[in-house]
């Protein structure tokens, strides 16, 4: 039996030994394998891998909507193991935020009351719970929009609803599952801007991504592979991270690609001067046609 670290910087998630298996005797699939991880306040995790590499399945427990086989699960010092299902969902509701890639809107339900949701379903009163989406709202720049209807709004505008909506009750994890994997280059890169700034707030997040592009704004990456963690590596950090937005690091790329392409034709123009120099073209042509006139004399 593991127990939680105490001390004043209590790490938000541990978790010990987890495994998830689905099915029985010969069917039985291993979805986790023995995981053990500790994510520290105010990371931003990007976990990776291939599909059935138990990313989702990691993401679900991790989010109370799902219990593992084995293993034991801390969410800030707490062991969640022995809790109720009502006493999880309080639990989810209260201290964790759910973004996912496909949104989850009501569809009947304006901006505003989307937002409002999780604070309904904590009780508080609904004109407070309106004055509080509104606000947050206000921050994504979609005050405007808050009595819009869900299908008047673009893909981007409706992930930025979709993580007020999980900012507005002050978790203190916020759990992402391919946030840009519905959107476009450009609305990808303004909801990871979003979710940058929330990091640099002090937030801690963990996300779920495929896409190599939006894990370079993670300062830390997880890899997985058959239920298990393949590597866990950690990246420039966040203060590094903020001056160098992501079309800073494509052109870091770029400019270094250019330079390497440019130390190539330098290395081939060097090698050129050290040989010895071909022959001009019109000499080359003019003993060709020397040859030529020898060949039709043999013959007579």
């Amino acid at each position: 039996m593991h127990a939680p670290i105490i001390d004043a910087m209590q790490p938000v998630i541990e978790i010990f030994g987890l495994s998830k298996l689905f099915g029985v005797g010969d069917a039985t699939t291993v979805a986790l394998d023995n995981v053990t991880l500790t994510i520290e306040k105010g990371e931003f995790v990007a976990i990776m891998g291939p599909s059935g590499s138990g990313k989702t399945t990691l993401m679900n427990i991790l989010g109370l909507l799902d219990t593992p086989t084995h293993g034991e699960y801390f969410l800030e010092g707490k062991s969640v193991a022995d809790l109720s299902p009502r006493r999880r969902a309080r639990l989810r509701r209260d201290h964790i935020g759910m973004v996912f890639q496909n949104f989850n809107l009501l569809s009947r339900a304006n901006v505003i009351e989307n937002v409002a949701l999780p604070l309904t379903y904590r009780g508080t009163l609904s004109t407070n719970g309106l004055n509080a989406a509104s606000k947050i709202l206000e921050t994504f720049g979609l005050n405007e929009r808050e009595y819009y209807m869900p299908y008047q709004l673009s893909g981007g505008q409706l992930q930025r609803v979709a993580i007020a909506r999980a900012l507005v009750t002050k978790p203190s994890l916020i759990l992402a599952d391919e946030p840009t994997g519905n959107l476009d280059t450009k609305s990808s890169e303004i909801i990871m801007e979003e979710l940058a700034d929330i990091h640099r707030r002090g937030n801690t997040i963990i996300m779920v991504t495929h896409n190599p592009d939006v894990a370079i704004y993670a300062d830390r990456i997880i890899q997985m592979v058959d239920g298990q963690i393949a590597s866990d590596s950690k990246q420039p950090t966040k203060e590094a991270k903020s001056k160098m937005p992501l079309n800073t690091f494509r052109k870091a790329m770029q400019a270094a690609a250019k330079a390497n392409e440019n130390f190539a034709d330098a290395t081939e123009a060097m090698v050129e001067e050290a040989l010895p120099t071909p022959p001009k073209r019109g000499a080359k042509k003019a003993r060709r046609k020397a040859a030529h006139k020898r060949a039709k004399r043999s013959k007579h």
